[in-house]
């Protein structure tokens, strides 16, 4: 099993990317480097320890070096209070080059193909979604809501992208964009806004290949379906009939003239027969008026044929035009958007990564760059086990996210390792997948 350079890479990219941050410091006691705060702060979110620094600091005066230092490459580690300070001046945005960096990786390696889908399109699937929230603390990013109780909650929210792919358990994080009051506006920011300004930053950056967009029906409007095909993405978004009356009228007049096309397959799913009902029509305008844009609509309709209890529908809009040939691998994809919610929200949320948790609210930015680094972590694993053997073989023998988090801490709470090829050598060697040599 060959070592890999790969994480090397990643920490290199992720430390110039920390030496770019501005120092705003002007007095004299600038003992620790913004760097250093920010290496740092990564390898709480990398280990999945909250405590991971207080180890390192005891190891570090018992050893005369931690493994903060050997296998994130800080030269000092500041205090918690003295990281919060440092970076709360930071904007997350000047972080967004590493995201494309650990893309670009994947790409050179041949690693993209395998999340190419229909079409050869790559599917970015966007979800909000609340990170932290306090009816005390709050800063300018933060967005606020009033319970029912009338007091005000002050919260955080992100549209969290990922490329995603039916079948595939693995996600690839893209830079977040964070809904929160903008300059020059009066009304609150919204998941709507937030979209758009993220398409118009990527657009350049994503047009060597083909991208189309998922969404839920909160994305099914003209003006974003619209942005989205001006800046290049297609488009497969949730159309629920409450919010798109016009269109499942049209739908409906359609299908009485027969002009609704339809296809149904039979499929065992292991334990039961089902019926997968798929019905598509092209060219139905997304809402009233003669200026409004024609889109191509699908439903899937799937029912257990023993009981005729009904198991799932859903239904989309695209600008993929719609035959019997791909109807299925459209939809296929269209639910893909579920990953969003499952395989990213859910594991940042409940597998480690802790997305709700207040690592450091600030007064400026700290809370959104943190969130930022918890996102990096999680791509920095995703590229490490497509990337690097020796972790991949460590993840498939330690099959669940804990096992293989909970061992990694115990050891670099009490061992120091010279490099990360070094640490991922001593849990293959004590798992008895290679021998020791």
């Amino acid at each position: 099993m060959k070592p890999s350079q790969i994480y090397d890479e990643l920490i290199k990219e992720i430390q110039g990317s920390f030496e770019r941050l501005p120092d705003q410091r002007t007095g004299e006691n600038t003992r620790y480097e913004i760097k250093d705060a920010a290496v740092s702060a990564f390898g709480i979110f990398f280990t999945q320890s909250r405590s991971f620094l207080a180890y390192q600091r005891m190891m570090e005066k018992a050893k005369g070096k931690s493994n903060v230092q050997s296998l994130f490459g800080a030269e000092r580690i500041p205090s918690d209070g003295q990281i919060r300070n440092l970076l709360d001046s930071q904007e997350p945005e000047q972080l967004c080059g590493v995201f494309e960096k650990g893309h670009e990786f994947l790409e050179e390696s041949g690693q993209m193909a395998g999340f190419s889908s229909y079409a050869g399109q790559y599917l970015i699937s966007c979800d909000g979604t609340g990170t932290i929230s306090s009816q005390k603390i709050h800063c300018p990013n933060c967005s606020r809501r009033e319970l029912n109780n009338g007091e005000m909650l002050h919260i955080h929210y992100a549209i969290l992208p990922v490329i995603v792919k039916a079948g595939e358990s693995r996600v690839l994080v893209l830079e977040p964009e964070f809904i929160s009051p903008q300059d020059g506006h009066e009304k609150q920011d919204c998941e709507r806004e937030a979209i758009k300004r993220w398409v118009k930053r990527n657009a350049g950056r994503f047009r060597e290949h083909k991208y189309t967009l998922l969404g839920d029906d909160l994305y099914t409007c003209q003006p974003i379906c619209s942005m989205f095909l001006e800046n290049g993405f297609n488009f497969i978004l949730v159309c629920k009939p409450d919010s798109h009356v016009a269109l499942y009228e049209q739908v409906e007049f359609l299908s009485k003239l027969g002009s609704v096309e339809q296809l149904k397959l039979r499929h065992w799913n292991g334990r039961n027969n089902e019926s997968h009902h798929y019905r598509w029509v092209n060219e139905v305008p997304l809402r009233r008026g003669e200026d409004a844009l024609s889109v191509n609509w699908c439903e899937i309709t799937i029912v257990r044929e023993d009981t005729g209890k009904r198991l799932y529908h859903n239904a989309f809009i695209t600008h993929h035009e719609l035959n019997s040939s791909n109807v299925i691998p459209i939809v296929r994809d269209g639910r893909a958007r579920w990953k969003s919610e499952n395989e990213t929200n859910n594991v940042l949320k409940t597998k480690g990564y802790h997305l709700e948790h207040n690592f450091g609210h600030g007064q400026q930015h700290l809370a959104n760059f943190m969130l930022t680094l918890n996102l990096l972590a999680f791509l920095f694993h995703t590229i490490l086990d497509l990337l690097d053997e020796q972790y991949h073989a460590l993840r498939q023998e330690l099959v669940t996210r804990q096992d293989f988090f909970n061992d990694l801490r115990a050891l670099l709470r009490y061992m120091l390792f010279d490099n990360w090829n070094h640490l991922m050598h001593f849990m293959l060697v004590g798992l008895e997948l290679i021998p020791d040599t």
